[in-house]
């Protein structure tokens, strides 16, 4: 998936995880301790606590360069304040809608920042292999990691066994999108399993309704939603043992599991009793913007949309997110309901090129609990919704909205198995080219074998 843009209990008195490794690549570490502003001592009060660890990092500067702009920058900005009031350092923070072309050419150039917020694994592997310039992840860094993340969220900022990058936001992709008004008022239930969930769909058709809606149209990136659908299917379909062959290439992308899962996504999106409700035929699935995709649920022209839970940043003002209110979302329901349930996520990561210990330093403290929930409790300050880290130590409470809390505590399910976004994993020629085109040409008409065979031929070595 491409980087969309989100329209999108502090512990403060415990250490993070990994300060000992972090002592040991901190100059400094267990030295006088700063407040920011002027360098002056820290301690002055318990709020402080948790970033001892760091050190006097007066007059120290650490650049941060993201896709992230505003008006959803600042959040981050206010997160890195207690940081910078303990430590004494300076955070600078550069946010670029260019980012990800620029990125590799500042790299190239000798002038890459300290840090950045790198959108999908795949890039961030092409950048460790092409340049050389990413660094490993430092002892505290990785101590943070293993403490408090999912396996998968390190495999996936992992590059060859080697931990580069810790996450920083998060988020659920298997999620169904409907109003719990609409439901309420027609007597339709939250659908537990695959079946329950076309019995439904079917159920709504029976009524002279249209049960699903979406939209695939994202300029550039038209397509992604459906490898979306497709992922999801596959995890539910076949297990993740089967799902990681698939995205390691392991087995062909024209594969029967492959086949047999994108059929499953047509018996819904190519259904024309059941799409594309309060925008048209199937074919307008191309054609509607992924933001629109889901609003007919609003005027009940649909009644079921699957997408990440950064979609509830395209809802109206005003529109209730919550339980019992217009719109909230359900987890896509298995397929097999003795299987474990297995949820698609993404992320972006916190990439550095410069191993200079007060980068180090924060680097740490992004993949702290610390800062989950100062970046959690600061969106909320602002209003803003649509942000979750998988960090088990953030607590659900500091988020500004029940899907941001819901979407936390899908993360920190452990009897969930997580897998990551597999277009974000494969190679760029795959992931983010012939994968969106393939899936775009499938709805508009391709046969799934012709989709396929396309989609496998781009490989990289075939």
């Amino acid at each position: 998936m491409p980087a969309v843009p989100s329209r999108r209990r502090s512990r403060t008195t415990g250490l993070v995880s990994g300060a000992l490794g972090l002592c040991l690549v901190l100059a400094g570490c267990g030295g006088s301790n700063v407040a920011g502003g002027g360098g002056s001592q820290a301690g002055r009060g318990p709020e402080c606590a948790a970033y001892t660890q760091y050190g006097d990092l007066s007059g120290k500067t650490i650049s941060v360069y993201t896709s992230i702009v505003t008006p959803e920058d600042q959040p981050h900005i206010d997160s890195y304040k207690p940081f910078e009031q303990c430590t004494g350092a300076k955070v600078v923070y550069e946010g670029s809608k260019e980012f990800e072309a620029q990125l590799p050419v500042r790299v190239q150039a000798g002038s890459p920042p300290d840090l950045a917020y790198v959108p999908q694994p795949g890039l961030l592997s092409t950048l460790v292999r092409q340049t050389g310039a990413v660094k490993p992840a430092p002892a505290a860094v990785a101590a943070n990691v293993d403490q408090y993340y999912p396996e998968t969220f390190k495999s996936a900022g992992s590059v060859d066994g080697t931990l580069y990058a810790a996450p920083l936001g998060s988020n659920v992709k298997s999620f169904v999108w409907y109003s719990p008004k609409a439901f309420q008022a027609k007597g339709y239930t939250v659908p537990t399993t695959w079946d329950e969930m076309m019995a439904l769909s079917d159920r709504i058709v029976a009524a002279g309704g249209k049960p699903w809606c979406a939209g695939i149209n994202s300029g550039e990136a038209t397509g992604w939603p459906l490898t979306d659908w497709l992922e999801d299917v596959m995890l539910r379909e076949n297990g993740p043992q089967v799902y990681d062959q698939w995205v390691s290439h392991a087995i062909p992308f024209n594969s029967a599991p492959v086949s047999a899962a994108l059929d499953r996504v047509g018996s819904v999106l190519k259904n024309p009793a059941y799409v594309n409700g309060g925008l048209g035929d199937a074919s307008s699935i191309a054609t509607t913007t992924f933001q629109d995709a889901g609003l007919p649920i609003l005027d009940e022209t649909c009644y079921l949309h699957r997408q990440a839970n950064f979609y509830a940043a395209n809802w109206p003002d005003g529109t209730d997110i919550s339980e019992n209110g217009d719109v909230y979302a359900f987890e896509l329901p298995p397929i097999n309901p003795a299987a474990p349930q297995t949820i698609l996520v993404g992320a972006e990561f916190v990439a550095a090129f410069s191993d200079r210990p007060e980068v180090q330093a924060f680097q740490a403290y992004l993949s702290s609990p610390e800062w989950a929930n100062e970046k959690a409790k600061a969106g909320t300050a602002l209003g803003q919704s649509g942000w979750v880290s998988a960090n088990t130590g953030l607590d659900p409470a500091n988020l500004a909205s029940p899907i941001d809390r819901l979407t936390a505590r899908i993360l920190q399910d452990q009897s969930n198995t997580f897998r990551f976004d597999g277009s974000d994993l494969m190679p760029a020629a795959v992931g983010s080219a012939t994968f969106w085109r393939g899936m775009t040409d499938w709805i508009t008409g391709k046969s799934t074998s012709d989709s396929l065979n396309f989609i496998e031929a781009s490989w990289p070595g075939q």
